[in-house]
């Protein structure tokens, strides 16, 4: 009998996984705190790092992009990517674990050793011919980085109905509309860059949205989004009349939005394990506090309202986990998983949320300090219940998902 089974299914971690983890911590202790440590206050203090706009300062710019070249040529950044998009082809379940470990170092440069927003995602794997030698592989080895640009200022969520168009003129397409909050906006090489290309009422509508790689010197970066929790991070694109080729088209004309639809859960499975993995690095150094701070002549630890507080942190972030594994091994499966990616991006970053707050609050006055990282990862918690889908999308989605709703 294997051990930890049910129905075949083990939570253990298996020996290639649990040494792809053990190398990304070695990888962080190497190269990621030394650079972290030579920033100093660079780095820590927020009026230090960033340019009155809002816009990272090169020596950030540069350890980011350092970091991330590090880590391809380590064979980390993109190792869920197939072997043939220049990843090693690891399994779902694999990457939840490795950016779960990532995050719980905290959430600062470390988070570029794994591919985010800026890094290659499987959208990118539609790439053809001289489009993967320009711009997939640069990505996948860290020498170039990327955008995401769907979100438009007044759409939100109801993406479908973007403004942003696109129109074929000869061999040209000419695209005119406005993109906000892209996140790496401000620093890709490249965006792909999602516009409607035929008519709602003609295609459906889910239909006629097109996605086009756009390059950094055609659109241009209107105001830095500086939102809590991703100061410098993103930006608002302006596209007056840029003119892209016909080779620009990443993947079908007309079919860029359920393309995108199929990799959803890819998305949440990534900021579910990140809600974890920060809520685990949270409960740790809060638990570390809480058994050193005396008061009353005792460790404040020994209090109900204090050790409760980290003792519901700790259970929600286990169910929080489960639910990660069980999303994982659904997508290794190629099973449905539009609810379970639901369930985990609302209750994985709403328990963040929470054990946030409580870190926060267990600290008292030195919780809201400057140089600790409480109310940087408070912030983060926030951002994290918006991206890659509201709370009340992916509420909406689970209702529709148990047949309450439309």
């Amino acid at each position: 009998m294997v051990a930890n089974t049910i129905g075949g299914v083990s939570f253990d971690t298996d020996d290639e996984t649990g040494l792809i983890l053990e190398s990304i911590d070695e990888f962080v202790a190497r190269e990621v705190e030394p650079i972290v440590e030579e920033l100093g206050d660079t780095y820590t203090n927020p009026r230090k790092g960033h340019h009155e706009n809002g816009r990272w300062t090169d020596e950030l710019l540069e350890a980011r992009e350092e970091i991330r070249r590090k880590s391809a040529e380590a064979g980390f950044y993109a190792m869920n990517l197939p072997e043939d998009a220049g990843g090693d082809g690891i399994s779902p379940v694999t990457w939840y674990r490795a950016k779960k470990r990532l995050a719980s170092h905290g959430g600062g440069l470390e988070r570029y050793v794994l591919a985010g927003p800026e890094g290659p995602k499987p959208l990118l794997l539609q790439a053809e011919g001289d489009q993967r030698e320009k711009y997939l592989k640069p990505v996948v080895r860290g020498e170039k980085s990327t955008a995401f640009g769907q979100t438009e200022p007044g759409v939100g969520s109801d993406s479908p109905n973007m403004e942003t168009t696109a129109e074929k003129d000869g061999d040209e397409w000419l695209i005119n509309g406005r993109k906000q909050w892209i996140t790496n906006a401000p620093y890709a090489d490249f965006v792909q860059l999602f516009a409607r290309t035929t008519p709602q009422e003609d295609v459906g509508r889910y239909g006629g949205i097109t996605c086009f790689i756009v390059e950094r010197d055609e659109y241009e970066i209107g105001s830095y989004n500086n939102a809590v929790g991703a100061e410098g991070s993103q930006a608002e694109i302006v596209l007056d009349g840029v003119r892209v080729p016909e080779d620009r088209v990443l993947g079908e004309v007309d079919e860029a939005f359920y393309a995108a639809m199929e990799f959803l859960s890819l998305g949440r499975l990534e900021l579910g394990a990140e809600a974890v993995g920060y809520s685990e690095y949270l409960l740790s150094e809060a638990g570390e506090y809480v058994t050193e701070r005396e008061a009353f002549g005792e460790p404040i630890g020994n209090f109900q309202q204090v050790s409760a507080k980290l003792a519901k942190g700790r259970a929600k972030t286990y169910a929080a986990d489960a639910a990660g594994l069980k999303l994982a091994w659904k997508m290794a499966e190629d099973e449905r998983t539009i609810m379970d990616s639901s369930v985990l991006k609302w209750f994985a970053t709403n328990v963040l949320w929470e054990v946030a707050d409580a870190a926060v609050q267990v600290h008292g006055a030195n919780g809201l300090a400057e140089e600790n990282p409480y109310m940087d990862l408070v912030h983060q918690a926030r951002v994290l219940r918006i991206v890659e889908g509201t709370d009340e999308i992916q509420l909406n989605t689970i209702a529709k998902t148990m047949g309450i709703t439309e």
